[in-house]
């Protein structure tokens, strides 16, 4: 048996931790420089918010209706979503971060040991609220397709509170018949339109679907899930959730970049976080993409793009930046106000199985890397940084309604009076 735990609305759950009064309120969390609503709790939802509109067309409507506004505060989701997935992991032998707010669990080496699933699961709910004070839902099935139809059941099918266990058939066949198949897990918006073109429209009928018709009217992934929603075990981890082929590092600024030293300085930034990420997954890059652009509604709409190669794949923050610095001369252009940039690493490989060169000059150096990696991930984001990415940037992103970060910043700890 699996299990999916996915945190309630985890944003807006995640504000709602060091500010009680906020506690059964409707919320919304906002993009990037405040620029439309990206997550909606269940109460702001029934008030008629809708998800990725434009906050500026929503902000009257919102504050008229007592909807609570805030700004992305990263750090504090993912301080919050590291302990949350400590607890979780406490619950069974294999674990599995899927992302910010999901977690797949794995019973096969430990459920002789579980009488009850369902009361497991329970335990599992009230220690994340009662050490982390987040909301949890919990679906148990017997593949990771069933565990997501699970969760899902659990979070929108009354009278399951919160847990839901998949244990026979007749039950997985009244929970898929409530299922739309654009709700299925892998099934996406376009495929969904295509079965729905077919006659399929619940996920009931998709899983009565052949797997052989699955496979040659769409692919493999389709006939996988067809599969596992007749609790064959088709995926796992590896299928879950891979490694990135490209990684991206893009934004929209706060204030309009006009001078080609701010925007050298935003260009490093976003090198510093792709090459961040880069290393997370153990991937050296062959290739980078550097790109700026002003605003598509502008008069002029200007945007320049250049590709860089490395001689040898590397991971390098010094090397990558160095590299970046290089082509501003190609994407700056004066007169240009410059709204939304971005590096891209679209061509990496494996920095476990890396081929070796006797000629090789690279100037990669992995164990300062590791020391650079490791005193942000402990003291927090640019505890330590390249001096190229600018000390106090003037086109940081606008964040108007962000909130102290609770954990990560020492000026923020909340102060108890007793």
């Amino acid at each position: 048996m699996f299990a999916l735990v996915d945190a309630n609305s985890f944003y807006c759950s995640a504000e709602q931790v060091f500010r009680p009064d906020w506690r059964n309120r409707p919320m919304v969390v906002l993009s990037n420089n405040d620029g439309c609503i990206v997550a909606a709790n269940r109460l702001a939802k029934e008030a008629g918010v809708e998800k990725f509109k434009a906050y500026f067309k929503m902000r009257g409507w919102c504050e008229a209706k007592g909807v609570i506004a805030c700004s992305s505060n990263y750090e504090l989701y993912g301080d919050l979503s590291a302990k949350m997935m400590e607890v979780i992991g406490r619950f069974a032998p294999e674990q599995h971060v899927y992302s910010i707010d999901e977690s797949f669990l794995a019973f096969h080496q430990c459920q002789q040991a579980i009488p009850d699933l369902s009361h497991h699961a329970q335990l599992l709910r009230r220690a994340v609220w009662r050490e982390c004070r987040l909301p949890v839902c919990v679906g148990i099935g017997t593949t990771l397709t069933l565990a997501k139809v699970a969760n899902h059941a659990a979070k929108k099918i009354e009278g399951y509170q919160g847990v839901c266990v998949i244990a026979t058939k007749a039950q997985r066949q009244a929970i898929l018949a409530q299922m739309k198949t654009s709700e299925v897990w892998g099934i996406g918006r376009r495929i969904a339109k295509r079965l729905e073109f077919m006659g399929i429209n619940t996920a009931l009928q998709l899983a009565a679907m052949k797997p052989g018709l699955a496979r040659k009217s769409f692919n493999v992934e389709v006939e996988r899930t067809v599969r596992e929603l007749n609790g064959e075990v088709c995926k796992g981890w590896d299928q879950a959730k891979a490694d990135k082929k490209q990684i991206f590092s893009t934004r929209s600024v706060g204030e309009r970049i006009t001078c080609p030293d701010s925007l050298r300085q935003a260009l490093c930034k976003h090198a510093g976080i792709a090459a961040e990420k880069l290393r997370k997954q153990r991937s050296l890059v062959r290739v980078m993409m550097v790109f700026a652009s002003n605003s598509p509604y502008d008069e002029r709409p200007q945007s320049f793009k250049q590709v860089y190669r490395f001689a040898y794949p590397t991971d390098d923050s010094a090397a990558i930046t160095k590299a970046v610095a290089s082509l501003l001369d190609r994407l700056y252009a004066p007169g240009v106000r410059y709204y939304k940039i971005g590096v891209g690493l679209i061509d990496l490989v494996s920095g476990e199985h890396a081929q070796g060169d006797l000629f090789d000059e690279s100037t990669t150096n992995p164990v300062l890397m590791k020391v650079f990696d490791s005193l942000n991930q402990r003291y927090g984001r640019d505890c330590l940084f390249l001096a190229a990415q600018g000390i106090n940037p003037r086109w940081a992103m606008r964040r108007e309604f962000l909130t102290p970060q609770y954990t990560t910043r020492w000026r923020d700890i909340p102060r108890v009076k007793c």
